[in-house]
């Protein structure tokens, strides 16, 4: 501040903006890498980072076989309906945490269609659980029965979807989708030719879910295929593409956009 006859005048200090770290050191303005994705307009940047995880595939798949063969030895009459209450506790205290686990990883992972099946699932055994545990040995149930039809119907579009890129998940998902359907006939009207199919077809189930089970845990420690899983398409672009397109549509998915 300065004065003289005229009176006071006042002298305007410099503003200093702060210099960006890029033009600092002299490179230019990160764009993103292997773990992360730059977004923004106007000078503005953001950073989405992605955190790796571990493959959640090959605990869903032998949780699913564990409760199938158990499941299906119930319907085949290899254990007896007295059996059903023990049976119960292990779909409730097993089978059905482990899906429900494995859904959420892959959720974290980014995959909603194997999240998605494996939530369905994991919901289904521990409601089957529940219904064993309270309901006589040996009763039907209309209400598991319809309850059993939707879920067939619900697992069958996620069939569809799967067997395109990825057989063996879709394969899965198609077989459990008739078992459910036999499943829920037979709750609604009885038959023990009905029930028997229904536990006959948890076989090639429990195949399958052994073998993909396997598959998956030899490819996470291996950190190569061993066992051929027939992925396809976008499946197969998953693990053999460049990964800077996997990630280029990351700010657009569902936790970073601001809707679902």
């Amino acid at each position: 501040m300065s004065t003289d006859g005229a009176g006071p005048t006042r002298t305007e200090e410099p503003v200093t903006k702060p210099v960006p770290a890029h033009a600092r050191s002299g490179q230019p303005p990160e764009t993103g890498d292997s773990g992360s994705v730059g977004v923004g307009a106007a000078g503005d940047h953001l950073r989405i980072v992605l955190r790796p995880v571990a493959s959640s595939a090959p605990v869903a798949f032998y949780a699913f076989g564990a409760g199938t063969i158990l499941y299906s030895a119930l319907q085949l009459q290899w254990m007896s309906a007295q059996q059903s209450k023990p049976l119960a506790i292990i779909l409730l205290a097993f089978v059905g945490p482990l899906e429900i686990m494995a859904g959420l990883v892959a959720y974290a992972a980014r995959d909603a269609g194997v999240a998605t099946a494996m939530l369905i699932f994991g919901a289904v055994w521990i409601a089957l659980g529940l219904e064993l545990y309270t309901s006589p040995p040996g009763s039907r149930s209309t209400a598991v029965g319809m309850f059993m039809l939707t879920i067939a119907a619900a697992v069958l579009m996620i069939s569809t979807g799967a067997i395109v890129a990825r057989p063996l998940l879709g394969l899965l998902a198609l077989l459990a989708t008739a078992r459910f359907a036999l499943s829920g006939v037979y709750e609604l009207y009885g038959g023990v030719n009905i029930e028997h199919a229904s536990g006959w077809l948890g076989i090639p189930i429990i195949a399958i879910s052994l073998y993909g089970g396997t598959a998956f845990l030899l490819e996470e420690t291996m950190r190569k295929q061993i066992l051929p899983i027939g992925r396809r398409r976008g499946a197969a672009a998953a693990l053999e593409g460049d990964l800077s397109r996997q990630i280029e549509p990351v700010a657009r998915e569902a936790g970073v956009r601001h809707l679902l």
